[in-house]
């Protein structure tokens, strides 16, 4: 395994950790991301100032530093829809949801990147969307939180396709930074409107709400962001999308043993992981990843966060 695919191996495991502080911060979805995202910017703006001291870097307000904002706002939007669903429902449910990318990332990639549809890639994120199912039956009590989640993986979906062009373009630690920051605008704009014309009070987290808040910021989005930018320079969103299948074993197990949440560990679950992993290896069969040509996209001496 090359390197790429042990960095999105990695951002895979630590975006199981994700769910597991949404259910832990009490805070509403909306703050929640907010905080995140805002947290994340600073520190990566922090670090860019520091290697600015050292290098020619600048950042200007150019068409692609623009889409990059705007997809960070993508992504910020996601997280709402993201922990709104495992607010709305458990933490195994609401990751088990973002699992419907890799379908969506099918679908969608071919029209907005006018390709042809890959038969072969609607087949195997099939295979893992009936490895979903059987992992955990959709309970309609929790339908708010299905709602949630498939709008969820549908903005995800969006956002990887998105981001699979522009992180060729700069280097990955640029990228990160520019999305944080462009989903701390937005979010920023969306509390200041509600809180404006609406009764939403602003809050401050506060105790382990922060504590929490910091380790989700630094851990789950700063490294696991830098990473998986990282590896879609020579991985393509749809094998990144896919392999996020493996997020919802993480997450439901880490869910079970810290919450206590039964997700169904029976015959079933374990048919419903075999399919998930066979359709894995079938990917590494039929998908290569590509190999990088320009000197445009090679590393730029950014500090390694791992």
């Amino acid at each position: 395994m090359n390197r790429s695919y042990f960095e999105m191996h990695f951002a895979i495991l630590l975006a199981g950790f994700s769910g597991i502080f949404g259910k832990l911060i009490t805070l509403n979805e909306t703050y929640l991301v907010f905080y995140r995202v805002l947290f994340s910017s600073a520190i990566l703006i922090l670090i860019v100032l520091f290697i600015k001291k050292n290098s020619s870097r600048k950042i200007s307000f150019s068409k692609s530093n623009l889409l990059l904002l705007a997809n960070g706002g993508l992504l910020a939007l996601h997280w709402i829809f993201f922990f709104g669903s495992i607010k709305a429902s458990t933490v195994s449910l609401g990751i088990l949801c973002l699992s419907l990318a890799s379908f969506f990332t099918a679908l969608l990639d071919p029209l907005i990147n006018k390709s042809k549809l890959s038969i072969n890639n609607l087949i195997l994120s099939s295979l893992s969307l009936i490895g979903i199912a059987l992992i955990f039956g959709f309970d309609s009590t929790y339908r708010e939180g299905i709602i949630l989640g498939f709008i969820s993986s549908v903005l995800v979906s969006l956002f990887t396709i998105f981001n699979e062009s522009l992180v060729k373009k700069h280097d990955t630690l640029k990228v990160t930074m520019l999305q944080m920051s462009g989903g701390s605008i937005v979010l920023a704009i969306i509390i200041l409107f509600s809180t404006t014309f609406f009764d939403f009070q602003f809050k401050v987290p506060q105790g382990m709400n922060l504590v929490y808040l910091l380790i989700l910021a630094i851990v789950c989005t700063v490294l696991m962001y830098t990473l998986l930018n990282r590896s879609l320079r020579t991985i393509s969103s749809f094998t990144v999308n896919l392999n996020f299948n493996l997020e919802p074993i993480y997450g439901i197990i880490l869910a079970f043993i810290i919450f206590n949440e039964s997700a169904g560990f029976n015959l079933a679950f374990w048919i419903g992981v075999t399919l998930i992993i066979s359709s894995l290896i079938l990917q590494y069969v039929f998908s290569k990843p590509r190999k990088v040509v320009s000197a445009d996209v090679q590393y730029k001496s950014i500090p390694k966060l791992e």
